[in-house]
């Protein structure tokens, strides 16, 4: 399918959300990615997955499985990627009007069900946080109840994505911050790595049986997974995604 560009938003020095109009689109569940390929003039074509940023309207209680029923649009975060063929090109070149070819929406095993009521732990480093709020932003259409938490690690405030966001979210949602490297001007709080001391302190206790969603790059995740398993949380219970250096 082919989709074309209607904005291209900065949300951080390095990286851009776009959103795209996809006629026919037939919604997704929140969590999923699409595949982007990219073809050179010369035939030399290459692809990536992103992740959904936008709400999965697949599965949403009243919405019927039917195309005219749901929005064609989807929003797209991109990471710039050092050294990366595509990520860049998406976040600096694209223009409003161009066309991607795409294909999905793609992934079963990283989704949040709208109907579902069991609280929803996530836990997402840097760019990880993109399918993460595309199942806040689903939650909040759903007007599901289900309990949230999440807990974003980034380097500095310049980094965080969804700012605004999630700062309007936090009266719903218990979110923490996890600055690795310098916090906002006056921040008295820790400044580090996620350890086991925090996620027990913020975290859904493991008797709680939440549903557990970790998403980053892949030290972070095999990290955080094993924390959690540490502290008690049932492994059947973690789903996790990994993003690679040429990953979303």
């Amino acid at each position: 399918m082919v989709g074309t560009v209607v904005s291209r938003t900065a949300e951080t020095p390095t990286a851009a959300t776009l959103l795209i109009d996809v006629p026919g689109w037939r919604g997704a569940l929140a969590g999923q990615h699409v595949d982007v390929r990219l073809t050179a003039e010369d035939g030399y074509s290459t692809q990536r997955s992103y992740s959904l940023a936008s709400p999965g309207t697949m599965g949403l209680p009243g919405v019927p499985p039917d195309p005219a029923a749901h929005d064609s649009r989807i929003a797209l975060t991109v990471q710039i990627v050092e050294d990366g063929e595509v990520s860049p090109y998406l976040t600096q070149d694209l223009q409003v009007g161009d066309q991607l070819e795409l294909r999905g929406p793609v992934g079963h095993w990283f989704v949040w069900h709208p109907t579902d009521p069991h609280p929803v732990q996530l836990i997402a480093g840097g760019s990880g946080l993109v399918p993460l709020m595309s199942m806040l932003r689903t939650r909040r259409l759903a007007r599901s109840v289900a309990p949230f938490r999440l807990v974003v690690s980034v380097r500095t405030p310049q980094d965080a994505l969804y700012a605004d966001e999630l700062e309007a979210l936090g009266t719903d949602v218990r979110i923490t911050r996890v600055w690795t490297r310098r916090g906002p001007d006056g921040w008295t709080g820790r400044i580090g790595r996620i350890d086991a001391g925090l996620l027990r302190d913020v975290c859904f206790p493991p008797d709680e049986r939440a549903h557990v969603f970790v998403c980053g790059p892949t030290p972070f995740v095999e990290v955080a997974a094993d924390l959690l398993v540490d502290l008690g949380h049932d492994p059947e219970r973690i789903r996790t995604e990994r993003f690679g250096p040429t990953g979303p």
